[in-house]
This record gives structure tokens, sequence and C-alpha cells, in this order.
């Protein structure tokens, strides 16, 4: 039994994994803006978190990451350099090894968070549905939230002078990003991490009764 159990962690691994590298290097992961690149990567993320537990959430977020400074630095934006230390726009606009903590960290926090949390609300709350879209939904805004906070932290008169804008006017900005975008980017999340994650788990433990 453990060996399937084993076989069959390793399987959706590989599964999540190959479904990340195919979004990183497609519109599907990374959708191109004018000034920065929006995406879809934190999703199986957080249902990778949800199926398999936090530590290998954490690993599949640290994949994301990587994807991340690889495409800020293969297909570069305006503020591409907060992503990466291989982009520099100009003397004025440049990354440094604080990119890696802004492309990597938050992105590693997704699955560790979303992960943690599904496993305690799974013990507090009899609906499963609920205790998914909660931790689909508190993902996305780990990821939005860490990284827009890292920018306003390490890059923040660098990212507001590259968008033209006042750095004392840059926290209104990145708490409207965050609003306006993050806040329905994650009820989508949640929308999407409860039906995928409860048709899996419900497969799973079909076949799991059924071994």
């Amino acid at each position: 039994m453990e060996k399937k159990m084993d076989v069959r962690l390793l399987s959706q691994m590989a599964l999540l994994t190959a479904l990340m590298l195919v979004m990183a290097f497609t519109p599907l992961g990374y959708i191109p803006l004018p000034f920065m690149n929006a995406t879809t990567m934190h999703i199986p993320v957080i249902i990778g978190a949800c199926l398999l537990g936090p530590k290998m959430g954490g690993i599949l977020g640290g994949l994301f990451g990587l994807t991340s400074v690889l495409q800020a630095t293969m297909t570069p934006k305006l503020t591409s350099f907060v992503f990466t230390p291989f982009y520099s726009f100009s003397p004025e606009f440049h990354g440094s090894w604080m990119s890696l903590i802004v492309a990597i960290l938050p992105r590693v926090l997704i699955g560790v968070v979303a992960g943690l949390l599904f496993q305690w609300l799974s013990q507090l709350v009899r609906n499963e549905t609920v205790s998914l879209a909660v931790a689909g939904f508190v993902g996305s805004m780990v990821n939005t939230i860490g990284v827009m906070g890292l920018i306003y932290l390490l890059f923040g008169e660098q990212y507001a002078a590259a968008g033209g804008t006042s750095p004392e006017l840059l926290l209104g900005i990145i708490m409207g990003v965050v609003g306006m975008n993050g806040v329905p980017e994650a009820v989508i999340a949640a929308i999407l991490t409860a039906a995928v994650c409860k048709a899996l788990l419900t497969v799973t433990r079909r076949s799991v009764s059924q071994a």
C-alpha cells in the first residue's frame, strides 16, 4: 500500500511539474502585458499543495519562481529587472541578487501556506470544498501580496521610476494592484482549486478503497 501511495505521489508530482513547464513557456502560464506579465502559474502550485502537502507545494512553488526568472531573462519587459539579476534595462534600472528573492520566495510560500492551511482547515471544517476554496484564495493572495510587497521594499524607487510614478505614490498603486487584480485572481484560484482538487481527491480515495 505504501509503495502504491509513493508511486501515486510521484506520478501526480511529475504530472503537475510537466503541466507547469508547459504553462511556463506558453501564454497559458505567463500572459504578456505591456508593463509586466500576468500569471496563472500559482494555480497548479496551490492544487499540488492541497493534494500532496506543503512540502511538495513548496517545491512546485520553487519551480514557479525559477520559471519566472527564466521568463524575465529571456523575454524581458520594462520592469523585468525585479525578477532577474541577469537583465538591466539601463544603469538606472537593473536587477540584483535581491531579484531572486522577489521571484522565488513568495512562490515557495504559496505552496507552503496553501498546503498547511488546507491541512489545518480539514481538521476544523467538515466541508472539504470550503477548505480547498479558502486555501486557493489565500495561496493566490500570498503570491500577489508577497511579490508586490517585496518589489516595494527592495526595488521601490527603481520600480516607480520605471513606471513613471512618484515613489510617494507607489504604495497606493501597489495596494490598488492587490485589490483590483489580486482579489479577482484569488477568487478564480479558489474556484479552480476547489473544483479540481475535490474531483482528484474523490478519484484517489476511490482507487485506494478498491486497492
